[in-house]
């Protein structure tokens, strides 16, 4: 019987699923994040993608599904699938600052259904004055409820995030949450200072 259109047709050790109509679903992701300070923003923003270990490929940001089977895999190992100068695909999060000791975060939120054939979601979060375990958190959060909405899971959204994630737990139907924060404390030269958080999809 012929497949339809859209179906997965082949699989190769790229790490990537591939289908009839051309496109593609990634395998792996990785997290990884960075900070750095310079006199100018661009070049800062350079130094924090350096310091996370993905300056030397061409980022494409995308919005904030995890692809069904898609395996978190440490950036050691997602790197070694890469090459400069590569389209690579990630949800990305940035905050930048030229005001000096001014706090600012940058965090990606991840949250895995316990069906790994479902899709998970990726959430981002930057803003100033907050320390990295809330950041991490609230980025986590959203992602955990982005998931149980598109799950099903009945709850309370003007309840707090501990009521919420008790809820999730009892659910059964997410299986694990996690997040990558990173934080700085602007320049006290008033320098730019860049922070930048990834989940970056390994083709």
């Amino acid at each position: 019987m012929a497949r339809s259109r859209g179906m997965r047709q082949t699989g190769d050790a790229s790490g990537m699923d591939f289908h009839r109509g051309g496109g593609f679903v990634p395998r792996r992701v990785f997290l990884t994040r960075g900070n750095a300070v310079h006199t100018e923003k661009l070049a800062s923003f350079e130094g924090a993608l350096r310091d996370a270990g993905i300056s030397q490929f061409n980022l494409v940001s995308v919005s904030s599904i995890l692809p069904p089977h898609c395996q978190v895999v440490p950036k050691s190992k997602g790197l070694g699938f890469l090459r400069p100068g590569e389209i690579v695909f990630c949800v990305l999060c940035k905050e930048q600052v030229d005001e000096p000791h001014r706090l600012v975060a940058a965090s990606v939120g991840l949250a895995i259904p316990r069906d790994r054939s479902q899709y998970g979601y990726l959430s981002e979060y930057h803003g100033f004055g907050m320390q990295e375990k809330k950041a991490g958190d609230y980025a986590e959060d959203l992602a955990a409820e982005m998931l149980a909405q598109s799950l099903g899971v009945d709850f309370d959204p003007d309840s707090s995030w501990d009521q919420r994630r008790e809820v999730w737990k009892i659910s059964d139907k997410i299986v694990r949450t996690a997040n990558i924060t990173q934080t700085a404390v602007g320049d006290r030269r008033g320098r730019w200072t860049s922070v930048v958080t990834a989940a970056v999809f390994v083709p």
